[in-house]
């Protein structure tokens, strides 16, 4: 079993969401008592955030890197950044290790296209909606990202933050996002990205008015799948 090296803590409510997530994938898939080799190094959360307000994202991505690269050392054999909003300095982590970085976006839109999704709304941290980052890479996979309106964008953002990422789950919050979700499907949506890891907390994908895609469970399936490549549900290597 090769060894997944976590970049968590941001937030670490949904980095618990990633472990639990792969060791259940792990045991279902081998039986038993099986569990993943993994490492996580949970950064403080609110340094980061310090520097995604500066727009200091050179700096953050120089500190993920060295979270990277001390994790490519410890033995992990892929690192996974367990945040949409990070993957804005992706490229650079990646550039920084020799082993590969399993990118959100890219395993999302993968599992989107494989379902025929043509344009889905995007529900995630403004930054995420609107650095372009993330329509753009989606677009390249040749999924045509949808975001809310501005005023909508700042209501998912508010409960991402001062909500989700703190460990509040409010109804009342999801009853705003499922809103958010009516209008979008009434302009020509066909699909919801849950694209920040938080976004699980409080919206099942499978109980939504349009067809849900968690990224973080995408994320956290795809880990799985690398490490557990080559090797069959008795534990045995596969011939």
């Amino acid at each position: 079993m090769r060894k997944i090296g976590l970049i968590g803590g941001m937030s670490f409510e949904s980095s618990a969401v990633y472990y639990r997530m792969i060791n259940e994938a792990v045991r279902e898939r081998l039986g038993g008592l099986h569990s993943a080799e993994v490492m996580l190094h949970s950064v403080d959360f609110q340094t980061i955030v310090d520097l995604q307000k500066a727009g200091r994202w050179d700096d953050a991505a120089k500190r993920l890197s060295q979270v990277a690269q001390g994790l490519e050392a410890a033995g992990a054999a892929c690192v996974l950044i367990c945040t949409n909003t990070m993957h804005l300095i992706a490229d650079e982590v990646q550039a920084s290790i020799t082993v590969p970085l399993i990118n959100i976006i890219d395993e999302t839109a993968t599992s989107m296209k494989a379902a025929g999704i043509k344009r889905p709304l995007l529900l995630a941290t403004r930054y995420t909606m609107e650095h372009g980052f993330y329509t753009n890479r989606m677009a390249a996979d040749g999924v045509d990202v949808m975001v809310p309106n501005a005023e909508d964008r700042t209501l998912v953002h508010d409960i991402i933050f001062n909500e989700l990422c703190a460990g509040v789950v409010l109804d009342t919050s999801r009853q705003a996002l499922i809103a958010v979700i009516e209008r979008a499907k009434n302009v020509g949506a066909d699909a919801i990205i849950l694209g920040c890891t938080e976004i699980c907390l409080i919206l099942d994908p499978r109980n939504l008015p349009l067809p849900g895609f968690d990224s973080t469970a995408i994320h956290a399936e795809s880990a799985v799948e690398f490490a557990l490549e080559g090797i069959v549900r008795s534990g045995r290597q596969a011939a």
